[in-house]
């Protein structure tokens, strides 16, 4: 059960925002102050694009533009794969390994950078926060995805890059993978023969 953002694609709201703004002081100050993940998070718990965008052009209308942006252009923010990732996907794939995701993943950027990734084709299901109004490191999430996928929590392993979410998957007694490069967890699925 894999995570997708900095676990299988990288996701940087600098790699968007590097192309509209030019000054790096000022890019640090709008990611620190206006399109932060922390705002972005909201998306992820099932808020609509919309909504956020209005409210926050309200806040800063100076940068409606670059915000609206943002909501049109979210696929710019992914940069790629994880060094690795994607052959470790096909690796498990090809041994007949199950795959499945719970991802923290707004519905509406979801629906926008899904079609890019025929990865995901290989997955048997895909939890995604935005679509079940729950959020990682929420239980009900877990216990969702589980009842959805068919498994008992000591069927899976839970790999993501926040410990808080690895910590919340163990405390309902599923086994975690605190994610940090492919060649870790590689070394991993190979001790548990799933490689």
């Amino acid at each position: 059960m894999f995570d997708i953002g900095n676990v299988l694609y990288r996701w940087d709201l600098r790699c968007l925002f590097t192309k509209l703004i030019d000054d790096p002081e000022e890019l640090d100050w709008f990611l620190a102050h206006v399109v932060t993940p922390e705002w972005h998070f909201q998306h992820d718990a099932g808020r609509p694009f919309a909504d956020m965008v209005a409210e926050r052009s309200r806040e800063f209308p100076e940068y409606s533009d670059h915000i609206f942006a943002y909501s049109q252009r979210f696929p710019e923010t992914i940069p790629g794969p994880v060094e690795g990732m994607l052959d470790l996907v096909h690796a498990l794939g090809d041994r007949g390994v199950p795959l499945f995701a719970i991802s923290n993943f707004g519905a509406e950027s979801w629906a926008q950078f899904r079609p890019s990734a025929p990865i995901f084709e290989k997955f048997s299901d895909i939890v995604i926060s935005g679509e079940e109004k729950l959020i990682k490191p929420d239980a009900a999430i877990f216990e969702l995805a589980l009842q959805r996928f068919g498994r008992r929590a000591d069927q899976c392993l839970f790999i993501d890059d926040r410990l808080d979410n690895i910590e919340a998957g163990e405390a309902i007694g599923l086994p975690g993978h605190h994610f940090s490069d492919a060649a870790g967890l590689e070394s991993e699925l190979k001790i548990l023969r799933l490689l």
